[in-house]
């Protein structure tokens, strides 16, 4: 069945490379956007939303940078609130809410426990700041703060006897990869062109038009776009040095952030909090059923922005930091993965790692009423649908376009369950498909939501989803990622679109690679999805000439 798909498609886009993929080529794009990761995707859902025609390309997968090495949590930082970063904190809480509607298969509320002690911040200071955390941001779905005693519950059991009250409040948990490609398949849906794996080599001004050249796996093409949006995150200054515009003098601050991932410590569902000495804290999270998250780090990074990695003294740092906490030490023998990403943090290169604010700053470049060039500096995973607003809104009265808001109400792919009950979408799911083991089922709602159809289609038994890799993966699902989410390599599977990774085999994991490298249609290599989007963005052409 799935050979028989991916010949279709190869077929379709041969069919359909003379008359439609030559058009999309050489069509005039109001915006092209530099970076797929959660800024830059954020921005062409919004844009394409509004009826703009939208290209966006990265050099390597959506999302394959910081924005799959986070802490994975949608929250209004609770710590900036030292930093009296009240305004990003407010906005940051509001849009807790927004993302739960939008995503509730992929973000869901998370309760986390603060352990206090008297060589800590004062009680009072706690119960201050959790008081404003409560207040500053509208909840309709979490729940309140509150205080308990660590020896009447079960999130008392795991720490260090010596930790006999603690804080409760509430966040959210995101799968951050899985919001990046949602945001670029709702983009796509609206008439956006979507390009992973191309590079921009070159964008010029040529009067009121931006001339890009584009290295993409099967060689080079060029662009054309009314506008340019520099979404490179750690790579922003950089890429600006291949745009034709004046270099800006705002400082950006290379931040790495180090987690790793141990063997589950806890037999609850909460996460912990842990103040530091060092006035930083760090989290404990459940992670993918058996594993517990530990992070992060802050640290100044000045190698390799494209293979940042966790350092032995980063590890010990997070084993030791937990370690003060749990009765049982973390050593880094317990660590079985890590990860490091680079934040792009706006500030004060004189500032302390952990005091350089997660806002983020839009620059626009137009002079003399030449094309527009937009930059974007900084942000965090939780805010990424106030900047993309902010900087669609910015680019629509730089074009002299008009275009209204839509994404607060929007539900992303997926997420459209009855009252955004996830509870209630699994047991649908799994009422219509019986035969599926529980763990599975509540795998594939809990990543692809409504989407989970799509991939068990006809199916009446798991013989019928193919090859059985290990660890509930199959080749239906494979097949779905490759087809639907731009999946081009085995780690983008098994690393950034899910963390399957972790449980499966070397050999699995090579067995993947290879089926994934096997069933790439060369034509979707090239095109990156146009296919599914061609007849759309042909629709939208028109609309900038009117």
């Amino acid at each position: 069945m799935f050979l028989f798909v991916s010949c279709a498609i190869e077929l379709y886009a041969n069919q359909n490379e003379k008359l439609g993929m030559q058009f999309v080529k050489q069509a005039l794009y109001d915006v092209a956007i530099i970076g797929g990761g959660i800024n830059g995707t954020g921005v062409a859902r919004d844009a394409a939303g509004r009826g703009l025609k939208v290209y966006l390309c990265d050099k390597a997968d959506l999302g394959g940078a910081t924005s799959s090495a986070s802490t994975k949590l949608i929250h209004g930082g609770l710590r900036y609130l030292e930093h009296y970063e009240f305004r990003l904190v407010r906005e940051s809480l509001l849009e807790r809410e927004v993302l739960l509607k939008a995503a509730p298969h992929i973000i869901w509320p998370l309760e986390f426990i603060l352990p206090h002690s008297k060589d800590m911040r004062p009680s009072w200071m706690v119960r201050m700041g959790l008081f404003l955390y409560d207040n500053l941001g509208a909840r309709e779905t979490l729940g309140n703060s509150r205080r308990l005693s660590l020896r009447d519950e079960a999130v008392g059991a795991p720490l260090n006897e010596n930790f006999r009250t603690a804080f409760s409040y509430f966040d959210c948990w995101v799968q951050d990869n899985r919001l990046v490609i949602l945001n670029a398949q709702d983009a796509a849906s609206r008439g956006a062109t979507i390009r992973p794996r191309t590079a921009c080599r070159r964008a010029e001004r040529n009067g009121d038009v931006w001339d890009l050249a584009l290295e993409t796996p099967n060689g080079t093409e060029t662009a054309k776009a009314r506008a340019v949006i520099n979404a490179a995150g750690p790579w922003v200054n950089i890429t600006g040095d291949t745009i034709d515009s004046t270099r800006s003098s705002d400082v950006i601050r290379h931040v790495k952030g180090s987690h790793i991932v141990t063997k589950r410590l806890f037999d609850h569902d909460c996460a912990y909090l842990f103040q530091n000495p060092d006035k930083r804290v760090v989290f404990a999270i459940p992670y993918e059923k058996d594993f517990t998250l530990i992070g992060t780090t802050d640290v100044d990074y000045d190698g390799d922005l494209g293979a940042p990695q966790a350092s032995p003294e980063e590890i010990d740092y997070l084993c030791e930091a937990v370690s003060r906490y749990f009765a049982k030490p973390v050593t880094s023998k317990d660590v079985v993965w890590s990860y490091a990403g680079v934040r792009p943090l706006h500030g004060d290169e004189d500032e302390n790692a952990s005091s350089v604010s997660r806002d983020y700053k839009i620059r626009l470049d137009q002079p003399d009423g030449k094309a527009p060039l937009l930059t974007i500096y900084g942000g965090k995973l939780t805010t990424f649908r106030k900047l993309a607003g902010h900087v669609t809104d910015r680019l629509l009265r730089a074009l002299d376009i008009e275009g209204e808001e839509w994404t607060e109400t929007a539900v992303l792919p997926g997420g459209d369950f009855p009252g955004a009950d996830f509870d209630a979408a699994l047991r649908s799911f799994q009422s219509h498909h019986p035969w599926l083991p529980e763990e599975l089922a509540w795998r594939l709602v809990r990543n692809y939501g409504t989407a989970a159809e799509q991939i068990i289609g006809d199916a009446t038994s798991l013989t019928q989803l193919g090859r059985h890799f290990g660890a509930d993966v199959y080749e239906a699902e494979i097949a779905h990622v490759i087809e639907h989410e731009w999946v081009r390599e085995g780690a983008d599977f098994l690393w950034r679109r899910s963390k399957r990774g972790l449980v499966l085999t070397d050999e699995q994991r090579a067995d993947i690679d290879d089926w994934v490298a096997q069933h790439v249609p060369e034509t979707l290599i090239e095109q990156n999805l146009e296919i599914v989007t061609a007849g759309e963005t042909s629709r939208q052409s028109t609309r900038s000439a009117d």
